[in-house]
C-alpha cells in the first residue's frame, strides 16, 4: 500500500510515561506467519497502566485493520479530548481516513521519525511479549490457531492490566 505521506510531528519524545487514562495511547501493527499466510495484529496500548485497551486481528495488513481497532477503541473511551496517539509513519497512520478521524474526537496525531524503533519501544514491547508467550513456543499450524492464541493472550493481558 502507498502512504500518503501526511506526517506529524513526535509528540512523545519517547516520554511513554502518562498520569491520567486517554491522555497517551501508542499503536502499532504486528504479524505472524503461519505457514505461507500471515496474520496481522493492531494493537493500542493507554501508556496509563500500560492497559491493551483495543486490538483487532485480520488476514490483510490494510487501513481496516488499523480503523477497525480505534472504532473499537471510541466505542469504550469516549472522551479522549486532549489525547495524544502515536504511531510509526507506516501507510495506514498516514492515511486520509485515519489523519482524518483523529481529530474528529479531539485527537492529536504523534508520530515517531521513520526507521527509530526506539520511539515506538512501548508498543514494541507488548508484542514482543505477545509473541514470546502465545505463538513462538507453539508449533502453530494454522490461522484459527494462531488468532485464538493472539486473543487468549490479548484477553488475558487487557483483563489482567486494567483490574
Amino acid at each position: 500500500m502507498k502512504s500518503d505521506g501526511r506526517m506529524a510531528p513526535n509528540l512523545l519524545n519517547r516520554d511513554f510515561t502518562a498520569a491520567k487514562s486517554n491522555e497517551k495511547w501508542v499503536t502499532n501493527v504486528t504479524q505472524f506467519r503461519v505457514g505461507d499466510q500471515r496474520i496481522y495484529l493492531s494493537a493500542i496500548k493507554d501508556l496509563c497502566g500500560n492497559d491493551i485497551i483495543a486490538y483487532h486481528k485480520s488476514l490483510r495488513n490494510d487501513n481496516e485493520l488499523v480503523l477497525n481497532t480505534f472504532n473499537k477503541a471510541f466505542k469504550q473511551h469516549k472522551d479522549v479530548t486532549g489525547l495524544i496517539v502515536h504511531s510509526d509513519p507506516g501507510f495506514q497512520y498516514t492515511s486520509h481516513e485515519y489523519q482524518n478521524m483523529l481529530p474528529t474526537v479531539g485527537a492529536q496525531i504523534s508520530m515517531s521519525r521513520r526507521g527509530n524503533c526506539l520511539d515506538k519501544a512501548a508498543m514494541e514491547s507488548f508484542f514482543s511479549h505477545l509473541k514470546a508467550e502465545a505463538l513462538y513456543p507453539y508449533d502453530i499450524r494454522s490461522i484459527e490457531e494462531a488468532q485464538q492464541r493472539i486473543e487468549n493472550l490479548s484477553d488475558s493481558i487487557t483483563k489482567n492490566e486494567s483490574s
